[in-house]
């Protein structure tokens, strides 16, 4: 029965209910291989091509395979997690739906502002990052775009014009359906496991046992200026003097490279389009985690034994090392496979955002407008095309690297809704059929919370104040707009007033 409480939920039946309007519905067509596929295309990306060489050199040393081990382990509690409401809620909008028919209304519409930022940031971000590997490959053929469309400088503003049609690109891809968009990611997929395939075996030749002295670099003083805003946030509550490296190094290390992972619960955002949700959406979902964990850890083995941790570049770690060791030629079979990876990245997480801003405009916490779907090819498309315009604004005027931290933070805190909604819904509703079980409930889901929890407070405080300022501004439009425009809402406010509500049935409540 609706209520008026901010934590009132909508009851699964509604949810899956609300999937079979023709106006508002999606049209499945995703296999458990698309799902796997797409989560693959999501998670090889900036982790594997930047993030190795950053954490080896500045934080962990070798040990940063342990890190990455250590953010799989994190984000394997939570893929558990997300299998079971996912197979059991095969609806979009990914932990925004999951928390709206476990935990309430409001900490859904918080999830699902924290997730819009994310996803959109970390599009730009990748689209960025993208952008800058297209100019690389371009000067090394003599090619050099002018300041004033390629991004420019510190000193030169200009607009980043590859970044920004990539995102448009991607967005027109994604209108045309799903399926469509799953065929193009298959492609770049085999592109860039293939060079990732290449790194790791062709790597295995020019390793060195001496690179991988310290494994464990031993703890340092952090060096350079610090105005406490830069340090991990258990530092400065502790009042630690800031370190790096270390067995706490790793820790660091594995708050920062699990921005690698992120994607595997994009997956989830795709449930509503999946042929067979209760046993394609585990499959996609854990499998892609555990082919991009194993991959990544080879690939971070490799390459520090190939070079020393503190020579390793920033920019373009795997190829710089291959030129380090002589064989320069490959670092351009590299560079394809990272403009591919992070394309097929872009694409999918604007492809996540557009289904939770999709999921929260049926459900009438933002307009309505944007819940309607394609007439012939059953996609969100007025919430795809407004949010690529967007990203790819702010991908070609605002230059985002100091911010791709709140990426993790937003992604970390979407988990620990997702694995406290579990044990919630196991309460509450035990009478659902679940398709897959997260094992062990609910002591593997606090463990998930706590894993969470202590890799977000590893992140530094800079990061912190701008996540709590974001979610101010939530809360705040959450009681202005959302709170009475949502359709529960105004279910409950015409059972107040005697008036009959909306139908159940219909989508948008007409």
């Amino acid at each position: 029965m609706a209520t008026s409480s901010p934590f009132r939920t909508k009851t699964v039946e509604q949810s899956i209910r609300d999937t079979e309007d023709p106006e508002h519905g999606l049209k499945r067509a995703l296999s458990a291989l698309d799902l796997t596929v797409f989560g693959v295309g999501v998670i090889i990306g900036t982790g594997i091509f930047v993030l190795t060489g950053t954490v080896a050199r500045d934080t962990a040393g070798p040990a940063v395979a342990i890190s990455f081990v250590v953010s799989g382990f994190v984000c394997a509690l939570a893929a558990l997690c997300y299998a079971e409401f996912s197979s059991t809620v095969p609806v979009a909008g990914s932990a925004y739906t999951f928390a709206y028919t476990s935990i309430g209304e409001l900490p859904a519409w918080i999830i699902g502002w924290d997730l819009i930022l994310e996803l959109a940031l970390g599009a730009a971000v990748v689209a960025v990052g993208w952008s800058g590997y297209v100019q690389s490959m371009l000067d090394s053929a003599d090619i050099t775009l002018p300041n004033a469309i390629n991004g420019g400088t510190d000193d030169d503003w200009g607009f980043n014009l590859p970044a920004s049609l990539l995102v448009l690109l991607l967005t027109v891809i994604l209108v045309f359906g799903v399926k469509l968009s799953s065929r193009f990611t298959a492609i770049i997929v085999a592109v860039k496991v293939t060079v990732v395939l290449v790194v790791i075996f062709a790597g295995l030749f020019f390793v060195k046992a001496d690179n991988y002295s310290p494994f464990i670099p031993e703890k340092q003083p952090q060096t350079g200026p610090d105005d406490g805003l830069k340090q991990p946030l258990i530092e400065w509550m502790s009042g630690f003097e800031p370190t790096t490296f270390g067995v706490m190094g790793i820790f660091f290390g594995a708050a920062t490279v699990f921005f690698a992972y992120i994607g595997f619960d994009i997956v989830a955002s795709a449930a509503e389009e999946t042929k067979r949700p209760q046993r394609d959406l585990p499959i996609g979902i854990l499998g892609s985690l555990g082919i991009c964990t194993v991959l990544y850890v080879a690939v971070s083995i490799v390459v520090t034994g190939m070079q020393h941790y503190t020579e390793l570049s920033i920019d373009a770690p795997l190829s710089d090392a291959f030129k380090a060791v002589g064989h320069g030629g490959w670092a351009w079979v590299i560079n394809v496979g990272a403009v591919a990876g992070l394309m097929s990245v872009t694409m999918i997480m604007l492809l996540g955002q557009s289904r939770v801003f999709f999921a929260m405009s049926r459900d009438g916490l933002i307009p309505k407008f944007f819940s309607e779907t394609h007439p012939v090819y059953r996609t969100p498309y007025r919430s795809t095309i407004a949010l690529g315009v967007v990203v790819a604004v702010v991908a070609g005027v605002i230059p985002l690297k100091e911010l791709a931290e709140l990426v993790n933070i937003g992604t970390l805190f979407a988990f620990v809704v997702v694995s406290i909604g579990v044990i919630v819904l196991r309460r509450t509703r035990p009478d659902l059929p679940r398709a897959f079980r997260t094992p062990w409930v609910p002591v593997l889901p606090i463990v998930s919370v706590l894993a969470c929890l202590w890799l977000m407070i590893n992140l530094p405080v800079e990061t912190w104040w701008r996540f709590l300022v974001w979610m101010a501004a939530g809360f705040v439009i959450y009681f202005l707009y959302s709170r009475r425009n949502s359709r529960l809402g105004k279910a409950a406010s015409a059972a107040g007033s005697g008036v009959p509500g909306p139908p159940r049935t219909g989508a948008d409540g007409r």
